[in-house]
């Protein structure tokens, strides 16, 4: 007599949904050798029954009502890749409750609700899985969550939004404005018509906190992520930056201790000046990669496609299979018990600082604008003026300050007349993780 079928309610059958079940399709004579698992998508929860959605699904499998699907006893697994937090957030719920395990990718929902999920899962001692919400198809939080479970990491740096890493890229290597590399993005699929969750930083943040709670064993959501978008990023920017021997990137930061991280973490997104020297200066367009610091392991990186429909369906794949297993021998993969978080602030946050500021070129400008650094105790490493006249810019590099002090800078420098416009404001990464 054949192994039992294992159940699958889909939630959900847009891009990733119907690659996943692609997926199982193609490779189930595979899984079934190694795993003895024959998995069956037998349940499809969706929004329009009419769309034609080829010969993958049998219409019999497919229904608008997905709470019936996650109260379906003869569900063994729930996979929710509907996105969105409600009704999502409740039917993961019911779904654990239900003894259920849950495998999802939906980010917004575990940056944004994650305490009360991942305290679910824990009560119900059911798998809840979700290599899929960060970085795509890359495997990153499995091994956070178990490889490293016993690896103090210091410091998190990650280039975790495909859109952005596009559009600095065309920037760096194209010479593109920001304007036509975004429309270029666009064009290729990179990036949504209203892109600001990318651009501004948001996707990232939501990334950072759910890699921050499992690095850091702490509560971490969204809403404590300190977040800066890309927006104001210039020409001249990236052309400072590659005479200095640096690129621009959005990274996603978070950090246990650290300049200015005396107590607790610090998590925030924001563009960096990177040496080219540090290994994310080299990953490019639409490719994700994480750079973690562990204090016993050293330095590892984690570099691949971060978005798409079949990577982010193999990260699933994955943890479908890895909770089948697990359901089949009477086990889950906890998550462990999620401390309250200490959460930095980023006035505390010590780096240096590359401002650049249009200026009035006349007399006693430079001496005005550096008399506003020195109020502030914030010394200079080095200026450049560039153009003349109406046309003049300043471009400063500081030595290590405190960002409360920088912000204070800013606001008197505004005050300036002879200060028209203060342009990029952008933190250098620290030699003490560039190395």
């Amino acid at each position: 007599m054949g192994e039992a079928p294992v159940r699958i309610g889909l939630l959900g059958c847009g891009t990733v949904g119907a690659a996943l079940a692609q997926l199982i399709v193609d490779e189930s004579d595979d899984i079934r050798a190694r795993t003895g698992l024959v998995l069956q998508v037998a349940r499809v929860g969706v929004r329009d029954l009419t769309k034609d959605r080829g010969p993958l699904f049998d219409a019999s499998v497919l229904t608008t009502d997905v709470a019936s699907i996650v109260t379906d006893p003869d569900i063994d697994i729930v996979v929710e890749v509907m996105g969105g937090i409600h009704p999502t957030k409740e039917l993961i719920l019911d779904a654990l409750k239900a003894g259920k395990p849950v495998i999802t990718a939906n980010k917004e929902l575990l940056a944004h609700e994650g305490p009360d999920v991942f305290a679910a899962a824990e009560a119900a001692s059911v798998d809840l899985l979700f290599e899929a919400a960060v970085a795509g198809g890359i495997p990153l939080v499995r091994p956070m969550r178990e490889s490293l479970l016993g690896e103090r990491v210091e410091v998190i740096l990650g280039i975790v939004n495909g859109t952005t890493n596009y559009i600095l890229t065309r920037m760096t290597e194209a010479g593109a404005s920001y304007a036509d590399a975004l429309a270029e993005a666009q064009a290729h699929g990179y990036a949504e018509a209203d892109p600001t969750a990318d651009v501004e930083g948001l996707d990232a943040a939501a990334k950072i906190a759910i890699l921050a709670s499992i690095a850091f064993g702490v509560q971490v959501t969204a809403d404590d992520v300190h977040h800066e978008g890309i927006t104001r990023i210039t020409a001249d920017d990236i052309a400072y930056a590659r005479r200095k021997g640096h690129v621009i990137k959005l990274v996603a930061v978070a950090e246990r201790a650290g300049p200015g991280v005396a107590d607790g973490i610090a998590v925030r997104v924001h563009p960096v000046l990177l040496p080219t020297t540090h290994p994310l200066a080299s990953v490019r367009e639409s490719f994700n990669a994480v750079f973690v610091q562990g204090r016993a392991v050293g330095d590892l990186m984690f570099y691949g496609r971060g978005a798409g429909g079949e990577p982010t369906a193999s990260a699933v794949l994955g943890d479908l299979i890895d909770a089948a297993t697990n359901q089949r021998q009477g086990s889950s993969a906890s998550l462990g018990v999620l401390g309250t978080a200490t959460i930095s602030s980023i006035d505390d946050l010590e780096a240096e600082y590359y401002v650049s500021l249009d200026v009035v070129d006349q007399p006693g400008v430079l001496a005005a604008v550096a008399g506003a650094f020195g109020a502030h105790g914030i010394s200079i490493s080095s200026m450049e003026q560039e153009g003349r006249g109406d046309g003049a810019r300043l471009v400063f590099v500081t030595h290590v300050a405190r960002e409360r002090a920088v912000r204070a800078t800013l606001a008197e420098l505004e005050q300036l007349d002879a200060v028209a416009l203060i342009g990029s404001v952008i933190r250098v990464l620290p030699t003490e993780v560039s190395s």
